[in-house]
């Protein structure tokens, strides 16, 4: 097994904060199709292209050094997509439990992809492992062979398979010492499972890029908590982004209204279900206190039901007037947010979208500076923001 805090020399085009290849790379829009008309926003204006689609409820976009993109399905499916828009799928995922919210989940690939050696052209997924009548959050990879997969490797899987189908959380990234983070949700059935530290329901974990346990995790050596635990108290986190200065961010999933923003740090409690701003479904009551002094209170509470899924850092200059803020997506809501920081405080909360793509499910930017979307429908689409005077 590898050294679990080995760090690694990010490649330029997957580096956080890249901006010289933004300028040099070029957007083939000569297949895309210009959806709607132009958008204004507070410091810029931009237009929405429709780069492929016909995607049965995709749920995340990766990109390939050559300019292709992966795109996951929740049926199972794994894609290829050339930059003319045409996709083939790609033989050798495993069999998905795609029941409710599961399926094939999340995708990155590993940070030193496209070396010379080859050595780590690893994409890595998340996907709901099926386990008798129920399933569990599993992390996996796959060797790329030039245009096809090669072996998989299971990594991890959560400790208890669980139903029904729901809260999987399953968004992974990459930390700044080549450690990875898994977000895990808390399954749907019993909140207070995100309060049980010898459970990874509900929880950020922390793992080595072979799905080991660093050494320096913050519960290694307590006999009561899960040594791949990173965070707790997390209900279902589906947006997470490392920034550029290192610090992990991410947007969960509340009840009724209560989704959150939050800075995930090491061995903290983000309180759900204690602390939340959300109602129960049923009688639209508070369900828990606004704020608890042992436990971490949302950074930034979103309105009304957001349901956020996607988030993303902007950097470089295609987009140099969003620099260093975070972009989320929005499921029921359909809506793209900019929020701005400043240390810990949003500052500013801008609505880019408000209903013109449909349910906003992956937000990521791309290595040639446009920031791509991921619809979540029957037949979702994978869309990319360009402003209007290009750099």
């Amino acid at each position: 097994m590898q050294d679990a805090n080995k760090a690694y020399a990010l490649p330029r085009w997957l580096a956080p904060g890249f901006t010289t290849l933004c300028l040099a790379a070029s957007i083939n829009s000569a297949h895309a199709e210009t959806v709607g008309e132009v958008v204004q926003s507070e410091y810029l204006d931009f237009t929405i292209e429709r780069v492929a689609g016909d995607f049965e409820h995709p749920w995340a976009v990766a990109f390939l050094p050559d300019g292709r993109f992966l795109v996951s399905e929740r049926n199972g499916q794994l894609n290829l997509v050339d930059e003319d828009g045409q996709s083939r799928t790609l033989e050798g995922m495993p069999r998905v439990n795609h029941h409710g919210q599961g399926g094939l989940l999340d995708v990155v690939l590993h940070p030193g992809f496209g070396d010379a050696s080859g050595e780590h052209d690893w994409i890595y997924f998340t996907w709901s492992k099926p386990d008798d009548n129920g399933s569990r959050s599993a992390l996996s990879r796959v060797k790329w062979q030039g245009d096809a997969l090669g072996d998989v490797e299971h990594l991890f899987e959560q400790d208890r398979a669980s139903g029904p189908g729901r809260h999987y959380g399953s968004r992974i990234a990459w930390l700044t010492d080549g450690t990875l983070l898994m977000s895990i949700g808390d399954r749907g059935s019993d909140p207070s499972r995100a309060q049980a530290r010898d459970d990874h329901a509900g929880s950020t974990l922390r793992l080595t890029e072979t799905g080991g346990v660093p050494e320096d995790n913050p519960f290694v050596g307590d006999a009561d908590t899960l040594d791949e635990i990173y965070s707790i108290g997390n209900r279902n986190i589906q947006g997470m982004i490392v920034r550029s200065n290192g610090e992990a961010w991410v947007t969960e999933h509340g009840p009724l209204t209560g989704d959150e923003l939050n800075h995930i740090q090491a061995g903290l409690n983000y309180g759900w279900p204690e602390v939340t701003l959300g109602n129960d479904y049923a009688t639209n009551e508070p369900l828990g206190v606004d704020s608890h002094p042992d436990m971490i209170d949302p950074h930034y509470p979103f309105e009304g039901r957001f349901a956020p899924s996607g988030l993303a850092e902007v950097s470089g200059e295609r987009f140099s007037d969003w620099e260093g803020d975070l972009l989320a997506g929005g499921l029921s809501s359909e809506q793209l947010l900019r929020l701005r920081l400043d240390g810990e405080e949003v500052t500013e909360n801008e609505r880019l979208l408000d209903g013109q793509i449909g349910r906003i499910r992956d937000v990521r930017q791309g290595p040639d500076g446009a920031i791509y979307l991921l619809t979540d429908e029957s037949q979702g689409s994978l869309y990319r923001l360009l402003p209007t005077e290009q750099p």
